[in-house]
């Protein structure tokens, strides 16, 4: 879709006006003044892009325009049912997944996407109510659903679930898959200065861990080849198909002022209590180490609704190892021994996630070779 930002006039202007105006980010004349792109228009923008876990650049892209049509339903509003083709999202579906997990019943991580998890689920509340099963949220089943409120709420069903499922996991790293994704590649080189370019430095870089994850008898698996850029929800579809146990997408950023440096990590998360908290977990172990390793500034961890962190089924995290606007972090971007240290450290945090506390050692000291040996006593004494 054309991007729309400030200046811009015409009837998807007046749409997403109104769709502001009825979140209530906009005055109620919003809905009836000019259609015009306005400082007001921008503001409320950023503030509904910050409440969902959105770059606020203010700008509407497909990702804010997605969640801004995503928002103007509530459950009720319409019948929800899975359709393989084309799955239906929105706060609607969001309002029902979570209403499904207070009850009991597993609809995996709620994203506000009816997927086959809450069709399953759906399906066993009703069979449970003496429905229906057909996997439909109509009248009869809302009606059910409001009935059956638990007066009581709280509790982290989704992050007993994670958490169990990464325990019986093992602390070993072998026979683990991992979807690595370079970020950009084919004619978007991504963020640029001069002749370097971040599409070739993320590929670089996800060749080298691959490389290591092998050696410790992963599977390691990369989204794309260098030649070709498939859009992010493609990748999170094939770490879905492969039936990965992690997901782990490498970005280098780029800022307009010379100053921004650092290193940050990105989890699945909507600001407002909703997470993958494996996820989230992991973000934490790969943000320390980096920093502990390369002395890159701490740009810490946050949620974000990103597509590749919202629509993979396994925990996921998008990094941005420096900014090549930088010249202190570009200079070390450059140099291989450097990426070799990331690559490093991008290993060791996770198998930190899947020791789960247990004969670790200080962030930024457990070594490859270390872990070599540790995959060895393992397998030795299985």
């Amino acid at each position: 879709m054309q991007l729309l930002h400030r200046g811009d006039v015409g009837p998807a202007v007046a749409e997403i006006k109104n769709t502001l105006a009825a979140l209530g980010l906009l005055p109620a004349n919003g809905r009836t003044g000019p259609a015009i792109f306005d400082e007001a228009v921008e503001q409320a923008v950023r503030v509904f892009q910050q409440q969902r876990g959105l770059i606020t650049d203010g700008v509407v892209g497909p990702a804010t325009y997605r969640a801004l049509t995503d928002a103007r339903w509530r459950l009720g509003d319409r019948s929800l049912a899975f359709l393989v083709s084309k799955p239906v999202s929105g706060d609607d579906v969001f309002a029902l997944q979570e209403r499904l997990l207070e009850l009991g019943y597993d609809a995996g991580r709620p994203d506000g996407i009816f997927g086959q998890e809450t069709e399953q689920a759906l399906r066993s509340f009703q069979r449970d109510y003496g429905l229906n099963a057909d996997g439909i949220c109509g009248p009869g089943t809302l009606r059910a659903l409001k009935q059956l409120a638990p007066k009581v709420r709280g509790g982290r069903p989704v992050f007993l679930r994670e958490q169990e499922k990464v325990r019986r996991a093992g602390p070993r790293l072998r026979g683990k898959r991992i979807v690595i994704d370079p970020g950009h590649g084919g004619a978007d080189r991504g963020a640029s200065v001069g002749n370097v370019h971040e599409a070739d430095l993320t590929w670089d870089l996800a060749r080298r861990l691959e490389g290591r994850m092998v050696a410790t008898g992963m599977e390691a698996l990369i989204t794309h080849g260098p030649n070709s850029c498939p859009p992010d929800a493609d990748r999170a579809g094939f770490a879905n198909e492969a039936g990965a146990d992690m997901f782990l997408s490498l970005h280098i950023d780029a800022n307009p002022s010379p100053l921004a440096e650092g290193v940050a990590s990105f989890h699945f998360g909507t600001g407002n209590g909703t997470t993958s908290t494996v996820g989230e977990a992991l973000a934490g172990f790969l943000q320390r180490e980096i920093v502990a390793r390369t002395g890159l500034r701490d740009c810490r961890t946050h949620p974000k609704t990103w597509d590749v962190l919202r629509l993979t089924r396994m925990p996921a995290v998008r990094m941005e190892i420096g900014y090549l606007s930088n010249a202190g972090d570009r200079s070390r971007l450059l140099d291989p021994a450097f990426r070799d240290v990331v690559a490093e450290g991008l290993l060791v945090a996770v198998k930190r996630l899947y020791l789960l506390g247990k004969d670790d050692q200080p962030t930024g000291t457990f070594t490859f070779d270390d872990l070599l040996r540790h995959e060895l006593a393992r397998a030795e004494g299985a």
